[in-house]
């Protein structure tokens, strides 16, 4: 990802950014990516039997779809067509893993990698049964060798990477179906961007009661912080993934942004068009944020980037530093995924905790 130019080079220590996920987010331009969401939230149920335009074999019971089945989903791209529900899939991203375990589909679960922290605890017990490929992404091979007939990826600039061998064609060829959580491909992500996630995916297994359960959950939380919030005023936040010369962000065209309207804040780069951008810490200084939220993961602890804040000459005046003003949020629920509702409830309790 090219930088933004900056002429300030840090003495405190340097925190890896989230690019190890995503070698390739916000590079799209903005008419390609209008064009991705499109795709992403289309839906297309083609239904087998008397008058659907299916072959005259799907008269033989032994050859018939599912009912609801076959489904054509067009994701990120790549037109996701669907049979019969996944039997044998493996997750690679810990949102897509929860996404899975939260629709109650931890039996077709084959095989798992890449989590960010740790699961939500009502999940655990299931995700332990859950074979683990790699600590990270798996290659190629290993995928293969637990015999999925789908993958379904958080990050999938990352995790379906061309160079490494394991690309959405690779994959194909091999006889396995793959699916992309939308976040990376549309344009403005909002909560409704969450629910469509939850139902496509839902679609996929033929569970879509289950989505409905899960997407009211998530909506029944951003309501009682909205409730909550409703005297009020937004406060102005900056995400700080990662700070070394740059500041790692969230620009306004991701799930953290929408997680911050909805908490009560105004994001102070929603105008960058992207999902994660580096800008400089002078413009962080010139945009003067009342908070900071932090994104709580990997080796670096949240304490370790605060005290890099705080001892930066660049935001002394800033007044988030001057009154130590900040909130955290775990990496995992700073994407497109089924922790969103208690994101924002919970940043809206660190934002305003005297409404709460």
């Amino acid at each position: 990802m090219p930088k933004l130019p900056h002429p300030f080079t840090a003495s405190f220590p340097v925190f890896p950014p989230f690019a190890r996920h995503l070698s390739a987010r916000g590079t799209a331009s903005t008419s390609s990516a209008t064009a991705a969401a499109a795709a992403a939230s289309a839906l297309v149920v083609a239904l087998t039997g008397c008058g659907s335009g299916a072959s005259d074999a799907t008269d033989d019971p032994t050859t018939a779809s599912p009912e609801g089945f076959p489904v054509t989903i067009a994701n990120c791209g790549t037109d996701v067509a669907i049979d019969a529900p996944p039997e044998r899939v493996v997750t690679m991203n810990q949102h897509a893993t929860e996404v899975m375990l939260a629709l109650g589909l931890e039996d077709r679960l084959v095989g798992t990698a890449y989590l960010d922290d740790a699961v939500l605890p009502e999940f655990q017990e299931a995700y332990d049964a859950v074979p683990v490929l790699a600590e990270e992404y798996p290659s190629f091979e290993q995928v293969l060798a637990a015999d999925p007939d789908f993958v379904y990826a958080g990050f999938g600039s990352s995790a379906f990477d061309d160079a490494e061998g394991r690309g959405r064609e690779a994959l194909a060829d091999a006889g396995i179906a793959t699916y992309e959580n939308i976040e990376q491909c549309t344009d403005h992500v909002t909560m409704e961007t969450v629910s469509t996630e939850i139902d496509n995916v839902a679609s996929i297994f033929g569970v879509e009661d289950r989505a409905d359960e899960v997407n009211d959950d998530i909506t029944s939380r951003v309501d009682e912080a909205h409730e909550r919030l409703s005297d009020v005023d937004p406060v102005d936040v900056v995400v700080v993934d990662s700070i070394d010369s740059t500041v790692f962000t969230a620009g306004g065209n991701g799930i953290g942004n929408e997680i911050i309207k909805r908490a009560g804040g105004r994001n102070v780069f929603d105008d960058v068009d992207k999902v994660f951008a580096d800008v400089s810490v002078e413009q962080v200084a010139e945009r003067s944020p009342d908070a900071i939220l932090i994104y709580d993961y990997g080796a670096t602890p949240v304490e370790e980037k605060k005290r890099a804040l705080l001892d930066n000459p660049t935001l002394a005046e800033v007044p988030a530093i001057k009154e130590e003003r900040f909130a955290v949020l775990p990496l995992s629920s700073a994407v497109v995924g089924v922790r969103a509702g208690d994101a924002v409830y919970d940043v809206a309790q660190q934002l305003h905790p005297d409404a709460f």
